[in-house]
């Protein structure tokens, strides 16, 4: 029985440092509540009686603090909530010594020091012309409610994995809403349901790229793509982009590739419309040589001033062309939804690779999704979100043209939700002193150099650049955030 009786105290201790540790270090702030001690004895597979007892003496010590028929919460430590902020939990790297270095793979390896992400700093900012964010107020909160509500009343008696190539009513939904939309004619059963259209470049990278192997990819281009295909081992060749898109006459000597990327109705960043001559050099080139083209319509919902673009995949020797499509400009970057259409001969492989990556995406949202689809709210939404897009780009527009006007060169504004904007007084050299001295006036502005693969590439221009979105902004904001730019210009060079 002593035995048993130390066992238990020593339990108790440990549960006691654990929790004292996590309120200090700020994991629990002042007032957060505590698990219950029948449901954290359940996590640890202990009596209720050994939590209690490390409770009790975090209540002795004055950490927590407890009322009868409550659970425990943090303590106001030093008697005011303010005294001990909260903190950010210190990284596991920062606590832990490392005794040897990593040793990681080839892929592991090529990943550098991290992922490329910062979090949103819109807070204190004019205006944050962040390129990919979205307005929170523009979310169609009504109609994705009731279509998860939907959803969950049709969830089945069984729950189990889903088929990896997504569920079959969203491909069913999507398939009429591609010919709708796009003018795009698929079977349901080509269409694989992803996370988002960066998982769609991974399968795309599994499945098709070994190492060694060479990746056409415009240049300027959208990062995420290279590293996807670098991290795969492939050589990424940057074939350069003018007003028509990719140049495809670059592509006369890459015999030996096995897949492009192109973002053909509008070119990210610049935001060229590949050309009907270009397009089908482009397919030609497939054809001829066996690569695939990888077509990421990633904004194909947005355009005002030109016609919709058809796709690549809608033209004739199109049979190697994988068409990317996503959610993430439409309803929500934070939903990771998105649907790649494949020919016939790569269904199998990719459904496969899907399953192997993570079985399928989640259910719920792709049936929440399919119905609001099927509903017709999808399309409503879309309707109302690139009006509310429009006004936006209007704004800036005209917000540039009386306050910068031939200081700076815009591309790219006849479609999606951003503009590239070159300062024609300004040297490549300046670009990272303006980019500097704009987060000084509480401008979020953000530059253009690192979308090209090399920072000498001879095709770009010699000009500072930046990339500015829009979709995430109120009209005011639009014109008080150019007007600020236009003064910190107007003191730096006047």
């Amino acid at each position: 029985m002593r035995g048993e009786d130390e066992a238990k105290v020593g339990t108790a201790r440990r549960i006691y440092q654990a929790l004292k540790a996590q309120i200090l270090d700020g994991t629990y702030g002042a007032r957060d509540r505590l698990p219950s001690t029948r449901a954290l004895a359940a996590e640890f597979g202990v009596s209720r009686t050994t939590v209690t007892v490390a409770y009790e003496q975090l209540l002795s010590e004055g950490y927590l603090e407890s009322r009868q028929g409550a659970r425990s919460r943090v303590a106001m430590l030093g008697g005011d909530e303010t005294a001990r902020p909260r903190q950010k939990p210190r990284p596991i790297a920062a606590e832990r010594r490392p005794v040897a270095q990593a040793r990681l793979s080839r892929f592991g390896q090529s990943l550098g020091e991290g992922p490329a992400w910062a979090p949103p700093v819109a807070a204190g900012l004019i205006a944050d012309f962040r390129y990919g964010d979205l307005s929170g107020a523009d979310f169609p909160d009504a109609a994705w409610r009731k279509a998860v509500t939907l959803a969950l009343r049709r969830r089945p008696r069984r729950l189990a994995y889903d088929d990896p190539s997504g569920a079959l009513p969203l491909r069913t939904a999507l398939q009429p809403y591609l010919w709708r939309a796009r003018g795009l004619r698929c079977d349901p059963g080509q269409i694989i349901i992803v996370n988002g259209s960066q998982q769609g470049l991974d399968l795309a990278a599994r499945v098709l790229v070994d190492p060694g192997d060479r990746v056409a990819m415009e240049d300027p281009g959208y990062v995420m793509a290279r590293r996807v295909f670098s991290a795969a081992g492939a050589d990424v060749v940057a074939i350069a982009v003018d007003g028509e898109g990719l140049r495809t006459e670059l592509l006369d000597n890459l015999d030996d590739a096995r897949l492009a990327y192109v973002t053909p109705s509008h070119q990210f960043p610049l935001g060229g419309v590949l050309s009907a001559r270009r397009r089908q050099a482009l397919l030609s080139w497939a054809r001829r040589t066996g690569a695939y083209v990888i077509e990421d319509d990633y904004d194909g919902e947005y355009r005002y001033d030109i016609q919709p673009i058809p796709p690549l995949q809608t033209m004739a020797e199109a049979e190697n062309v994988i068409y990317l499509g996503t959610i993430s400009k439409s309803l929500s970057p934070m939903l990771r939804l998105g649907y790649l259409v494949v020919p016939p001969s790569l269904q199998r492989a990719f459904a496969a690779a899907k399953q192997l990556v993570d079985r399928h995406s989640p259910s719920l949202e792709q049936e929440a999704l399919a119905a609001m689809i099927s509903s017709g709210a999808y399309e409503r939404h879309i309707r109302r979100s690139r009006r509310s897009n429009g006004r936006r780009r209007e704004a800036l527009l005209a917000a540039l043209a009386a306050e910068l006007g031939d200081r700076v060169t815009i591309s790219g504004a006849d479609a999606g939700l951003h503009v590239a904007v070159w300062f024609n007084q300004l040297e490549k050299a300046d670009e990272s002193t303006l980019i500097t001295k704009a987060r000084e006036r509480d401008i979020g502005l953000y530059p253009i150099s690192p979308l090209y693969s090399a920072a000498d590439a001879a095709h770009r221009p010699d000009r500072a650049g930046a990339v500015m979105g829009y979709a995430s902004l109120d009209v005011p904001q639009i014109g008080q955030g150019v007007a600020a730019l236009a003064r910190l210009l107007a003191e730096w060079l006047d």
